[in-house]
């Protein structure tokens, strides 16, 4: 018996179901939770495929980990990760290289528009916000222009650190320091179950055509995601993207999209931003790159905004990264991945089965307690009449073995990619016992 195996055989000797649980309590702390959450009821052991068992055997489908594009124990992710561990973890990028940094940011300039071709790795999408901000505002100063207020939606998210909280005003965000950084906010001109509706586009458009015209401060970008997750998740009307690249383009601004949850197919496309054909400036892209099996963010740049890096008063390049940057074990996580998402055509997979949840529950839009069923790909909303009628819901599914994501008054369901038919029908028909037994339709 390996040294491995005799630890979990000791520790499964050692520990029952309510010591776990018990030290979970007493030394956890658990983000964005409330305190009186108690985490260790819901205490997974093992996962394999879109599926995951508890510590008491139960099974369940995932629908709520927004990073787990190809699912649990998958070994043709594992399995190079620990190749490569056995030969060389990683080497902070500012002394020395590696080689699966430089096949991963090759592979990533193939899958994006050639004028993308420049990647910076962080650890995290708050990260990737900040270098984001901290890349922009040191390209205008590097052309001699500088330039340092943003635009985003007053609803977006885009991590919890003090940067990338100082660009949002969701509630939950809101920071002792307030905001670090000049920032223009735009409100959504309607609510949430609309704004995915065609005659939409104009108002909102021009809301961030008025946000964009400041002739004191200029602005140095726009930053957004293309499907607001955290605030609301709210889906934009088609062409709403194209329209905010050209209004970049007349303000002189730089088009930041945070792809931290849209990217890697969760869409139907490998980027959102491929929908409606346009480039941003810069790109963040995190959640689904190695399909949380390692953590890690690509910030990917325009060559020509990388290459006024040389103008920098300071060390002639670009002043951010970590520690663990571009981690090679990290890299080859995400090159399996993303080899994974192309053979077994998961954009398409995503694509087909987001159809077909939407085709079978927009019927239930409007009625009882269901305001509005919407997404793209697989990224699957209901819509609810409060966040307790949510929370409701959402215990109601986990009894049944289903776990999806709350947000505020909307439910998430965001299975893996890898997610077969089967799958889809099983959760196709928990949802549909949720709503009938529950009472809300």
């Amino acid at each position: 018996m390996s040294n491995v195996s005799a630890m979990i055989k000791k520790s499964e000797v050692d520990y029952s179901t309510e010591k776990i649980q018990e030290r979970n309590n007493i030394f956890v702390c658990h983000p964005w939770s409330p305190m009186n959450t108690n985490h260790s009821k819901l205490m997974l052991f093992r996962g394999k495929g879109y599926r995951v068992w508890d510590v008491n055997g139960k099974s369940y489908i995932d629908c709520c980990s927004l990073n787990s594009t190809c699912g649990y124990a998958n070994d043709d992710i594992s399995k190079p990760i620990y190749q490569q561990l056995l030969k060389f973890h990683g080497i902070d990028l500012s002394l020395a290289s590696n080689e699966p940094v430089g096949e991963l940011s090759e592979k990533l300039a193939s899958l994006l528009p050639k004028e993308l071709s420049r990647t910076l790795f962080v650890n995290s999408g708050s990260e990737g916000v900040e270098a984001a901000i901290f890349i922009a505002a040191s390209y205008w100063e590097q052309i001699e222009q500088p330039r340092y207020r943003l635009v985003s939606f007053a609803d977006g998210y885009h991590g919890s650190t003090f940067g990338a909280r100082s660009i949002s005003q969701l509630p939950r965000i809101v920071q002792p320091f307030g905001s670090l950084i000049s920032s223009t906010y735009v409100q959504l001109p309607a609510a949430s179950k609309d704004m995915r509706k065609p005659e939409l586009l104009a108002s909102l458009l021009e809301k961030f055509e008025k946000a964009l015209k400041n002739e004191e401060q200029p602005p140095m970008a726009v930053i957004v995601e293309p499907f607001l997750n955290v605030g609301g998740s709210v889906q934009f009307p088609v062409g709403f993207l194209a329209g905010l690249r050209k209004l970049c383009d007349e303000a002189g601004a730089l088009l930041i999209l945070d792809e931290v949850f849209t990217a890697y197919a969760r869409t139907g496309k490998m980027f959102a931003f491929e929908h409606e054909s346009i480039t941003p400036d810069i790109l963040v892209s995190s959640k689904g790159l190695a399909g949380g099996y390692m953590p890690i963010t690509a910030v990917t740049m325009k060559e020509k905004i990388h290459a006024t890096f040389d103008k920098d008063i300071h060390i002639g390049g670009v002043r951010y990264g970590h520690t663990t940057s571009g981690h090679a074990v990290a890299c080859v996580a995400a090159l399996a991945t993303l080899d994974l998402i192309e053979r077994e055509n998961l954009c398409e997979r995503a694509e087909l089965f987001g159809k077909q949840l939407i085709s079978e529950f927009s019927v239930f839009a409007g009625r009882g307690d269901i305001i509005d069923v919407r997404g793209i790909g697989l990224i699957f909303v209901i819509e609810m009449s409060s966040y307790e009628m949510c929370s409701k819901f959402k215990f109601l599914a986990q009894e049944k073995g289903l776990l999806v994501r709350q947000s505020g008054v909307t439910i998430k369901v965001v299975p893996p990619l890898i997610v077969d038919s089967q799958g889809i029908e099983e959760i196709s028909h928990i949802i549909k016992l949720c709503l009938e037994q529950g009472g809300f339709i």
